[in-house]
């Protein structure tokens, strides 16, 4: 299991979704997925920073971030 599966398994789909403005399904295509969107590279979003704050600091946004790059870049 991913750091992203933990992370939004131990704070929860319904929270992540609500803390970053969007529906629960765009967070299960994230877990689907096994990454982050595309936004967070852009710098359009911030989901990783605020799974983060979510986790108390448990999931570091940089390794949620990197994880999520690795996973792109290997699709």
């Amino acid at each position: 299991m991913s750091n992203l599966d933990l992370a939004i398994k131990i704070a929860g789909v319904n929270k992540i979704a609500s803390a970053c403005g969007i529906s629960q399904r765009a967070v299960y295509k994230w877990l689907k997925k096994g990454s982050l969107p595309k936004t967070e590279f852009y710098g359009k979003t911030h989901y990783a920073e605020t799974i983060e704050q979510l986790t108390a600091g448990r999931f570091i946004a940089e390794a949620l971030l990197e994880e999520s790059r690795q996973k792109l870049l290997s699709d």
